[in-house]
């Protein structure tokens, strides 16, 4: 809606905001301020919108200046300075794109390509798309591309043609910091990327030959686990008389009774659930696997709670949705579950020690010990938790301390 004027994208916004279910007296604030606007208009005679009118209105009107950069020690704005800047943002994001942002995107997301590199990424994406990497193993891998590009934007190099092996070099030294795991990974996403370039002749040198082979080792780490008493402290905190409750006690159990991954919990199918078969039937996002589990009869009274008295009426197939409108199931690349997990986990007042990570995935790695501790055998744990082959679940041999003191040798028989 180029050159649109305040009263077509103000309508416009509020139909938009109407059909995504936001609240009555939510969208009556929202016209309150748009009636605001257009006076303010009228009294100056504009009529089409600009950033620039926009924030004009917010100094004369409120004495906010949305472009004022708030330093550590300033205070923030106060919320009620929140909504007259948003109703702004929606008029722009209407006129712009044609509908609503539904959050902030992330400091890596919101930035773009630099231009002398676009044509080369978008021929990387192309070759994920045409590889059949999952959605999520897409999105790592271009963002591992994408923090490199913007280093080189940054470090003045022009075009592809002027990526050098010292560029390169500079690039993983700024990594250093990071898990050498993580380094590894970024490592192989660089190497098929630029040898992508190189087949296709966007390179004359094949500059993959000149990054280091890199083998992760993923045993040197043991898993860090959650004490079985604090996993039931959170769960038994979660107030169940709430639809909000009883969707993050579901989600929970799902977790933490079968070890589902974040991805497959968030993407988790009504017509997963085979109610008839007494099973949860589900191809893993991850892997691609079909993982068949039968349906625990406290996992299953908890999904039945939340969706007769705690789901909000919707056509989205997911099983788990937000709670606030727009109503939508979690984005695959949010971190809503972790985020979960942290406000239930400081609700209940449990103390995890700092070593310990807080995330959803976490408690998978829980799960594991916990059955490794009760003796149950290693392939069946690797099909619990959808584990390619048992390789992948032996790393959990190491973290049972009890089993590990039986083998202890006597230094005086030795």
């Amino acid at each position: 809606m180029e050159r649109a004027t305040i009263k077509e994208l103000s309508e416009a916004v509020i139909r938009e905001l109407e059909r995504l279910g936001y609240a009555s007296g939510t969208i009556t604030m929202y016209q309150r301020l748009y009636q605001k606007l257009l006076r303010y208009g009228d009294e100056r005679k504009i009529t089409h919108h600009s950033s620039d009118v926009c924030h004009q209105w917010l100094r004369d009107s409120f004495g906010i200046d949305p472009t004022r950069v708030v330093t550590g020690g300033e205070h923030t704005y106060k919320r009620d300075s929140y909504l007259p800047i948003r109703v702004c943002q929606c008029l722009t994001e209407w006129q712009i794109h044609g509908c609503l942002a539904l959050k902030k995107q992330g400091k890596l997301a919101a930035r773009d390509i630099p231009p002398q590199f676009k044509e080369a990424y978008d021929s990387y994406v192309a070759l994920c798309c045409e590889a059949g990497y999952s959605e999520r193993g897409t999105y790592t891998r271009l963002n591992r591309i994408k923090r490199m590009l913007l280093f080189f934007d940054q470090h003045g190099v022009s075009s592809m043609q002027s990526i050098t092996a010292g560029k390169i070099s500079e690039f993983f030294r700024s990594q250093i910091e990071l898990d050498s795991r993580t380094v590894a990974t970024m490592l192989t996403a660089s190497r098929v990327f630029f040898r992508h370039l190189y087949r296709k002749g966007v390179t004359k040198e094949n500059l993959s030959e000149k990054l280091p082979n890199v083998k992760a080792n993923r045993k040197f780490r043991l898993p860090r686990t959650w004490k079985q008493d604090d996993v039931l402290t959170v769960l038994n905190s979660i107030d169940r008389g709430n639809p909000v409750g009883k969707r993050d006690y579901a989600i929970m159990m799902l977790i933490t009774r079968y070890g589902l991954r974040s991805a497959d919990v968030k993407t988790l199918k009504l017509s997963d659930l085979r109610w008839s078969e007494n099973m949860i039937e589900l191809v893993q996002s991850k892997t691609r696997n079909l993982l068949r589990l039968p349906l625990l009869r406290d996992v299953g009274w908890a999904i039945i709670d939340y969706l007769q008295n705690g789901r909000p009426h919707s056509e989205y197939p997911e099983v788990f949705l937000s709670c606030t409108v727009p109503i939508r199931p979690f984005g695959l690349n949010s971190c809503a579950l972790n985020a979960i997990l942290a406000k239930r986990v400081q609700q209940a007042g449990v103390r995890i020690p700092s070593e310990i990570p807080k995330g959803m995935h976490s408690l998978r790695h829980t799960l594991a010990s916990v059955m490794l501790a009760k003796d149950v055998e290693l392939p069946v744990i690797s099909s619990v938790l959808g584990h390619v082959t048992s390789e992948a679940t032996s790393v959990y041999l190491h973290a049972d301390i009890a089993r590990l003191r039986e083998c202890a040798l006597d230094p005086e028989e030795v």
